[in-house]
């Protein structure tokens, strides 16, 4: 019965450029939901001059928005705004062409509802159901917050976005415009692990509990946990990042929610990042669940979850636990995301724990990653006073309840002995030792 009305409101990318007005305001799709096709003709418009001033907000944008939209030779027609910065936007940051909006992942909803009128949200959906509705696929996220905040939601149909459930429908007739693009979802992947990180998975996984409900955070340290969890039994997911890995221990049986307290049996999400086999295990499957932001990352529902165990990375940890996962010599790289709301919900969870960790050396071993002091300027991603398990190839330390000399003795022990020394002297300078 919906047929008519999709062909009615079906049109060219280079159409749907044209409801894009002077002076709006747009938000994307994230990551493997930023629809190529649409930015594509939205840039085009914005070249051949059609379009002289448009602010454009985007969270971890990838090439298909950097090559597009953000590309630097729109900067002086394009007013860009970011809330997590990418390996893609790093120099567009650096050079102030776009701005960093420093934020909880969690509360980048309310931003888009508190914040300025928002023209037009533009995002890849799976097909359209018989009942009308597409599904939001692999990004919830702020996304279906801005889908209904927006003046007009234009979506990009590709029949290669898996359809899922829990809260990521959204109706056609919320639809102003829809464009069809199936072209296969362009792959977001974490990069290979390194040998250490084998030995800090296997630490990590330790600390597991059978039962537990798991957050996996992105890169390839957490990756790697997963490959020693293969012998774990009843685990469950609540995750602001769903990928591969968690799909490899759902089809092994280890995760399956049993002992979920907070939505058994589902496997709640609100972005899902990899690859085309995962895509293909997630279309159609009724155990993924996927919510916004707001309520998947919040502290409070989080910490609903018994034995919540959330697992994230990090760049630096100071001698009293202040860790930076953000920030790098004097620049900022990626953002807090959600690993403060991970942190701290799972801290709160009954039986609950925080893991961070992280390679103690970079560089071939030349720098350390543990510090004396964060860097001047640095982020504090993770405050001291939130650190609980920290985790690196040479150990484990629990932080919490443990004095500023104690936790200094105990965070140096997780360096790479070559550092060791170094660390002592400087502990005793700042009167950690």
């Amino acid at each position: 019965m919906y047929t008519e009305e999709y062909r009615r409101k079906l049109v060219s990318p280079e159409e749907a450029a044209e409801a894009v007005p002077e002076g709006g305001a747009l938000i994307h799709g994230l990551t493997m939901a930023e629809p190529p096709a649409l930015l594509g003709a939205i840039a085009a418009r914005v070249a051949a001059g059609g379009l002289s001033e448009l602010t454009v907000y985007s969270l971890l944008p990838t090439k298909t928005a950097c090559e597009s939209i953000l590309a630097p030779e729109l900067c002086n027609a394009v007013k860009a705004y970011t809330w997590f910065v990418s390996a893609c936007d790093r120099d567009l940051v650096d050079e102030g062409v776009e701005d960093f909006i420093p934020c909880h992942f969690h509360q980048v909803p309310r931003l888009i509802s508190d914040g300025p009128p928002l023209d037009v949200c533009v995002t890849t959906v799976s097909a359209m159901d018989t009942h009308g509705f597409f599904s939001l696929g692999t990004a919830n996220d702020f996304t279906s917050t801005a889908a209904r905040k927006a003046g007009k939601l234009i979506v990009e149909v590709n029949r290669n976005m898996p359809r899922v459930f829990g809260q990521s429908l959204v109706h056609i007739s919320e639809v102003a415009l829809i464009v069809e693009n199936h072209v296969p979802v362009r792959p977001f992947m974490d990069g290979p692990a390194l040998p250490e990180d084998c030995v800090i998975g296997q630490k990590v996984a330790e600390l597991v509990p059978n039962g537990a409900t798991l957050q996996l955070g992105v890169g390839s340290l957490p990756g790697a946990v997963a490959d020693y969890l293969m012998d774990h039994k009843d685990l469950g997911v609540h995750t602001e990042v769903f990928g591969p890995a968690m799909a490899r221990l759902i089809q092994k049986g280890v995760i399956n929610g049993h002992r979920k307290s907070l939505h058994p049996y589902l496997h709640v999400y609100t972005v899902a990042q990899g690859d085309a086999d995962m895509l293909a295990f997630m279309h159609n499957n009724p155990s993924m669940a996927s919510f916004p932001v707001s309520y998947v990352n919040h502290p409070q529902v989080i910490a609903q979850n018994r034995r919540m165990i959330s697992i994230n990375s990090l760049i630096q940890v100071d001698l009293t636990g202040q860790c930076n996962a953000e920030f790098l010599a004097g620049h900022q790289i990626s953002g807090t995301g959600g690993q403060l709301d991970f942190v701290r919900g799972a801290y709160d969870s009954p039986g609950g724990k925080s893991i961070l960790a992280f390679r103690s050396t970079a560089r071939g071993g030349k720098i350390s990653r543990v510090v004396p002091r964060l860097e001047l300027g640095a982020a504090v991603t993770t405050p001291r006073m939130d650190a609980h398990y920290l985790v690196t190839e040479h150990g484990v330390a629990n932080l919490k309840g443990m004095s500023t000399k104690q936790r200094a003795q105990a965070i140096i022990g997780l360096a790479h002995p070559d550092h060791r020394e170094d660390l002592s002297r400087e502990a005793r300078k700042l009167h950690l030792a």
